[in-house]
């Protein structure tokens, strides 16, 4: 697994924290190196999530409440959803994760990031995780090859620091799961659910000026 050379000073954000953003985060969001989106660009409502691939609120989040979210939301041109990236530990882990998910141009992102997630579960403390990856990843049509080159590949490998330099310096994330709606930082006591996410979309689309697009610029 390939290791980043800030992983340390990136991984300082602890992966049980639950929606906490650092103070002064609350600038409207603009598209950002990497974003990764689903649904239509002019919905009215932004939704940007910053996750971990070792985070297990993120993995809760993306399998107890997303496919609700996304049905309700993004695939009725409500939402347009943003995935960025932050690394928790072990941070080798998770940038291995994204560098996986971006082989091949990141076609199956989504796909990856979602089995990603769901593979948790058959991690065991000093077992090694890159055969596991390698299924997701041949799971997804990328060779054995083609992820070994993914992984030591040194322009992605700056793509993905550039990546979580924003995230810490720009949006000035500390933790994951962090939600940001219309470029508000949204903050529960832990994984967002359903019902609270409908609330905070509610009040995003009231605040919308009419005809206009959430909080991108």
């Amino acid at each position: 697994m390939t290791r980043l050379t800030r992983r340390d000073a990136i991984a300082g954000a602890a992966a049980g924290a639950a929606l906490v953003v650092a103070p002064g985060a609350g600038a409207a969001i603009k598209a950002a190196p990497g974003d990764m989106n689903l649904g239509k660009p002019t919905a009215p409502v932004h939704v940007v999530e910053y996750l971990s691939l070792t985070c297990p609120h993120c993995a809760h989040f993306h399998d107890e409440v997303f496919p609700a979210f996304k049905a309700k939301y993004i695939d009725t041109g409500q939402v347009y959803f943003t995935i960025r990236e932050l690394l928790t530990a072990p941070a080798n882990v998770a940038a291995a994760g994204f560098l996986m998910a971006r082989c091949n141009g990141g076609t199956r992102y989504f796909q990856v990031v979602d089995q990603v997630f769901k593979s948790q579960s058959r991690w065991k403390p000093g077992a090694p995780i890159k055969p596991i990856f390698l299924e997701i990843a041949q799971a997804n049509g990328i060779t054995e090859p083609q992820f070994e080159a993914c992984l030591v590949d040194e322009k992605a490998s700056a793509a993905l620091e550039a990546r979580l330099e924003y995230a810490t310096k720009v949006d000035k994330v500390s933790g994951t799961p962090a939600f940001f709606i219309n470029g508000v930082p949204i903050s529960t006591p832990g994984t967002p659910t359903l019902p609270q996410l409908d609330a905070a979309i509610a009040q995003a689309l009231k605040a919308a000026p009419a005809g206009k697009t959430g909080g991108r610029r």
